[in-house]
């Protein structure tokens, strides 16, 4: 399938070498002392054949959990024996993630300078029951986990400061280097897909600099499992000052793990402007940097030309590092016709990054049997399910509309779903629910 016309209509079918994979929505997350665990909130751990249901699509990887939580000693391994022997005679790679926005189990945490070489025990134990996988994603959007763990305290432990988000990123960061030597001294091979939520903030000019901090920020956990971090980091005062002492930031230096595919994460919502403008937001919304008051909001719900959107951040991370790509989640919870729309969306931005020279791998279809609460940002359980691939409100699992535009994808075919000849709401004028701001205004910071 070629890119949309202005008109909305398709061209011919697809180019792109980019493989199709599938992702299983397996957060289990702490609040306080209570986890919630969207595997067993789906049904998902329940049913085996689920695993069937991904393999009629013709998906060649699937991003699948083996999570610390939910192996405590002495581990039972009947529940990944026979998902893991099932994916591998279907014939699709598991890429094994072990903590998916989580904390470890109870006596544990983020904050905890035990986390790391812990999860690292655990991680070998996996690679020795489980040889021929030959890749993971060890711990899930660290920056984005210590930023809801450390820095917004939506999470455990439910921090508000600089300093415990710096503990938890560097803790996490530690974890991924720490398991992937414990997985390649049984896999050499074994490669990292390191996974981030990656998007851009914009601003005002009087925010730039926040903006300008916050779109470096972005970039630390690669920069850090990349050795990168070295003393002329525009980073590393910010690190120092929130407690990172010399000899850690040097760690990342002596044992760098570069990830062997960079995963994007990247969400409608993944985009921020930082808006002065608090008369038009309800005080619920207003917060700031302790020197100026904003609102921090989508920034495709403000501004007029729309967000930079997923081509850009690929090729922004593509010139930013030169190693492998992959959408690595690609997800929406709006309509049927949504949904379509932005699996669409995100496949053309990797068509449209690679054929800019990017090496984009892969485009991942997320949450294959949907997600509960992520309205709440997982804080509270009110039962708000987003369907994925499957709806689980059947029984068994039925197929979407999404799940049909997978098998076209991964077969070459062109999809006929109707909704593809209209654009997105993304795309769409009744996207600006702000009045926008003046275009001036706004600075385009890196």
């Amino acid at each position: 399938m070629g890119p949309l016309r202005t008109d909305g209509r398709r061209l011919g079918p697809r180019t792109s070498e980019a493989e199709v994979w599938a992702g299983v929505e397996c957060t289990v997350n702490r609040v306080g002392d209570r986890y919630s665990d969207q595997l067993t909130r789906t049904g998902h751990d329940r049913r085996l054949d689920d695993l069937d249901r991904l393999a009629s699509l013709g998906v060649r990887a699937v991003r699948y959990p083996v999570l610390w939580e939910r192996h405590p000693p002495p581990i039972d391994w009947t529940w990944a024996d026979e998902r893991l022997g099932r994916l591998r005679n279907s014939g699709i790679r598991p890429i094994l993630g072990l903590v998916h926005h989580g904390s470890g189990p109870l006596h544990t945490s983020l904050a905890d300078p035990g986390f790391a070489s812990e999860l690292a025990a655990f991680a070998g134990r996996v690679a020795e029951r489980f040889p021929w996988i030959d890749a993971y994603t060890p711990v899930n959007e660290p920056l984005t986990t210590a930023r809801f763990s450390g820095l917004y305290g939506h999470w455990y432990p439910h921090g508000t400061s600089d300093r415990l988000f710096v503990r938890c990123l560097l803790h996490q960061c530690k974890a991924v280097a720490l398991c992937m030597e414990a997985i390649r001294r049984v896999r050499p091979d074994a490669a990292l897909v390191q996974t981030e939520d990656m998007g851009r903030t914009h601003a005002p000019p009087r925010l730039a600099y926040q903006a300008r901090f916050e779109n470096e920020r972005r970039w630390l956990s690669w920069d850090l499992l990349c050795g990168r971090v070295d003393r002329h980091h525009p980073m590393r005062p910010y690190l120092r000052d929130a407690g990172a002492t010399g000899a850690e930031l040097g760690w990342f230096l002596e044992r760098a793990c570069p990830p062997d595919v960079l995963g994007v994460n990247h969400y409608v919502t993944s985009e921020r402007y930082l808006d002065d403008r608090l008369h038009l937001y309800p005080p619920a919304l207003h917060g700031g940097n302790g020197r100026y008051r904003y609102a921090d909001v989508e920034a495709v719900r403000v501004l007029p030309q729309g967000a930079d959107g997923p081509e850009s951040i690929l090729r922004q991370a593509w010139k930013r590092y030169r190693l492998p790509l992959a959408i690595t989640e690609a997800h929406l919870g709006c309509t049927p016709d949504e949904q379509v729309r932005w699996l669409w969306h995100m496949w053309e931005a990797a068509d449209a990054a690679r054929a800019g020279g990017a090496d984009v791998r892969a485009v991942t279809a997320w949450a294959a049997f949907g997600a509960f609460d992520w309205d709440s940002l997982v804080t509270r359980e009110t039962g708000t399910y987003e369907p994925g691939l499957f709806d689980i409100r059947t029984d068994p699992p039925s197929p979407t509309r999404v799940a049909e535009l997978v098998r076209a994808l991964a077969s070459g075919c062109p999809s006929d779903d109707p909704a593809l000849d209209s654009p997105g709401w993304w795309h769409r004028p009744e996207r600006l629910l702000i009045p926008p701001v003046i275009r001036k205004r706004v600075v385009a910071c890196t």
